[in-house]
């Protein structure tokens, strides 16, 4: 059998790309190797201000980038990002649901309202993209690349005050195991990435935390045997794997890449 070069198969080139939450943190971590390797990004974020910048220095490393201000919960909003891809590059190659939010309430204090708006952020998101892309996909009869950000806490429990968020992060797994065996048959693969603890915007770096989650984090670090916290580009280079060929022969399978934190 005759080989591909390890620069043909992750070469992104004229693939199409959606990355959900990709402005800052992980989400644009993946969007800027996606687009290193020549892939056409497209960030789908309600942050505008963010969302604008991250695509502007994508285009300043003379990488092709797109912005569209998305709320992944609203329907309207996903077929919207959807339409403006298939109007900007003609196709749809690879979705990445990175989308996604943590507020710490413990389940004593929390609101029906709380929990629903987790649950739509970090599950019912990946639902309302996964369907409508896949259905993109199909249709253009050349299978496809869908990879859902999960975490560590779809594997086992984290810190009090977030139990639905843990519950989220188990779903989404379900969700890719089952989505896998559904798309398997159209040459769409789905896989997830389970980050460990990831130092981005989101979790208190660069910038003063709340000692809630000054706590959670001194208390996680502890527990990594590589004693520190990955970094956004830790799950891009991930994201790279599962988007190109190198992982041609996966589907309904987990990355974990959390520095060890599961041996503990």
């Amino acid at each position: 059998m005759e080989l591909s070069s390890l620069k043909e198969i992750t070469n992104l080139n004229g693939k199409v790309v959606i990355v959900t939450g990709g402005a800052m943190g992980i989400g644009f971590g993946i969007a800027y190797r996606l687009a290193e390797a020549g892939a056409n990004v497209v960030i789908a974020d309600i942050n505008e201000e963010v969302g604008n910048t991250a695509t502007r220095e994508l285009n300043n490393n003379e990488w092709k980038a797109e912005f569209i201000k998305t709320n992944v919960v609203e329907e309207k909003d996903v077929k919207d990002a959807i339409d403006f891809t298939l109007k900007k590059y003609g196709g749809i190659d690879i979705l990445v649901n990175n989308a996604g939010i943590y507020p710490i309430i413990s389940v004593m204090q929390m609101q029906p309202a709380d929990f629903d708006k987790i649950l739509s952020v970090n599950l019912k998101s990946v639902f309302l993209f996964t369907k409508a892309v896949a259905e993109v996909m199909i249709k253009q009869n050349r299978g496809g690349k869908i990879i859902n950000i999960t975490s560590v806490d779809a594997l086992h429990p984290s810190s009090v005050g977030l139990a639905v968020y843990d519950a989220s992060k188990h779903g989404v797994w379900g969700f890719t195991k089952n989505t896998a065996l559904e798309l398997a048959p159209h040459n769409i693969q789905v896989n997830a990435i389970a980050p460990g603890g990831i130092a981005t915007p989101g979790t208190g770096a660069g910038k003063s935390v709340t000692p809630e989650m000054e706590a959670i984090l001194k208390k996680f670090l502890e527990k990594i045997p590589m004693k520190r916290m990955g970094n956004p580009d830790d799950i891009g280079k991930v994201a790279l794997f599962l988007a190109s060929d190198l992982s041609s022969y996966m589907t309904g399978s987990q990355i974990v890449v959390d520095g060890g934190v599961l041996l503990s």
